[in-house]
Parts: structure tokens; sequence; C-alpha cells
């Protein structure tokens, strides 16, 4: 949460949704443990940023998506654009709220980036678009 007050500009917003664990026993983390976390509130207020939160009502839709993609109807990879290590957050989400070009879905990987070989071409030939554009 500290991470994400940082990378978002002054009197910006965030959407923080998915599921919460009110506890979690087996993290190796104190607070983690009693469901809490360490939060720079003076930083969020000083930055006069919103946060906006809530459960995804994954439970209402998840059999009828996992049925669409298991039987391909649906092909939810198609949205993600890039696929980043979590310290290029700042600058990935320069470009998502810059609207630029190609920035649709951005997945982040905390260990770093694993790319399919597809996504890997995908963005070769989106970063050729991107140099062209800038000539």
């Amino acid at each position: 949460m500290n991470d994400l007050v940082k990378s978002v500009r002054a009197a910006g917003g965030s959407g923080v949704v998915g599921v919460f664990l009110p506890l979690d026993p087996g993290s190796t983390d104190k607070l983690a443990k009693l469901g809490k976390i360490v939060f720079d509130f003076g930083m969020f207020w000083f930055k006069g940023q919103r946060i906006a939160t809530g459960q995804a009502n994954v439970k209402a839709y998840n059999r009828h998506l996992r049925n669409l993609i298991h039987t391909g109807r649906a092909k939810p990879s198609w949205i993600v654009s890039h696929e980043l290590a979590l310290d290029e957050t700042p600058d990935a989400y320069k470009h998502f709220d810059a609207c630029d070009q190609g920035w649709t879905k951005v997945i982040l990987r905390p260990n770093g980036v694993q790319r399919s070989a597809k996504r890997q071409s995908f963005q070769r030939k989106l970063l050729h678009k991107e140099s062209l554009h800038a000539h």
C-alpha cells in the first residue's frame, strides 16, 4: 500500500479490489498474522489521495468464466499488454495513466518478469510501432 501511495500522483486515486484475508497465521510478518499492515497515512494525506476499496465479486462470476476459458470461448490473456517486474511500477503507472498507446493491462511480477514467448513477440511489435510514431 505504501508503494501504491508513492506511485500515484498527488490528488490521484487508487482502487484496491480483491480478496482480503482478515488473518494470515502463516505469514512471517507479525502484523499480517493479525490482518494488519503498516501504512504511511501521513504521506497519503499529504498527497491528497483517495482510496476506494471493495471485494471483487468473484463468486458471482468465477465458475462461469472458468468454464468459458476452459472451453476456449474466452481468452482473457489478449488484453495483457505488459508483464513487468514490481520495481518497474512507477514508470508503468505513468504510461498507463497517460493512456499511452498499447498500455491496456499490466501484470506486475514480484519475483521478476517471466514472459511467454507470444507476449514477448507482441511487446516487441508494440515497441517497434511506438518507435515509428516517435520519429
